[in-house]
């Protein structure tokens, strides 16, 4: 289906399959045909080392937890988005991607640390021992952008990202990590929640909740994906 504007989105999805790549982005593409781009889906990072394709694409949507990258893809990747290109994902689809590569950390801005879990006497070796309620904090700087007017703070209980990020991104939300008597840290953290960055001529759009596909039809997220993937696009 080719958009009415003329505009080209990639669809790169895969990596560990616990976060659903292909039924999470499915949700999406939906969004982007409706919004006039044609979308284009890849099961692997390798058309970044396409240049020639990738000149033409606006937007880069990736859900590819961890998975490996090689060089001459990361480079195809970086000046895509150096060019104007623009990139967007969430949770580990693209804060825990390619953990081989320094430099796509680099890009990105943040990468995922760990997710706290629940008491250890209520663990059962499912993935729900990660599963803790937490509120995502929206900053000032969120009340009027694009990507996140009129939302205001929301809880979620799934998967709360701590990740290591930089001052070069620009934070909208965050959420703090609590300390709880079996945490062996020994005072608040916050992490960003949903930040963007931006890089030569393109844009990077993050947000780190988005585990499950229910956290993904939750209203704040998916409308804040929504909005990131336009804001992010060329």
């Amino acid at each position: 289906m080719t958009g009415d504007q003329g505009r080209k989105a990639l669809v790169v999805r895969g990596g560990w399959e616990g976060h659903a790549p292909v039924e999470a982005t499915d949700l999406f593409v939906p969004f982007l045909e409706k919004n006039g781009y044609e979308v284009h889906r890849a099961d692997s990072p390798a058309p970044y080392a396409d240049s020639a394709f990738m000149s033409d694409i606006d937007l880069i949507v990736q859900c590819y937890t961890m998975g490996t990258i090689e060089r001459e893809e990361l480079r195809g990747l970086e000046a895509a988005i150096r060019a104007g290109t623009g990139m967007a994902g969430w949770h580990g689809g693209i804060a825990d991607s390619f953990r081989n590569s320094s430099d796509y950390l680099h890009l990105i801005g943040g990468q995922f640390a760990c997710h706290p879990g629940k008491d250890p006497a209520e663990r059962d070796g499912s993935q729900a021992d990660n599963y803790v309620p937490y509120t995502v904090n929206m900053l000032p700087a969120a009340s009027d952008h694009p990507i996140t007017a009129g939302i205001g703070d929301f809880d979620l209980v799934t998967e709360q990202y701590w990740v290591l990020t930089d001052d070069y991104i620009d934070v909208l939300a965050t959420t703090t990590q609590k300390v709880r008597p079996w945490d062996p840290w020994h005072r608040e953290v916050t992490s960003p929640a949903i930040w963007t960055r931006r890089w030569g001529s393109g844009r990077i759009f993050v947000t780190t909740p988005g585990h499950s596909l229910d956290v993904l039809r939750n209203d704040s997220v998916r409308t804040i994906i929504e909005r990131g993937m336009l804001w992010a696009s060329r």
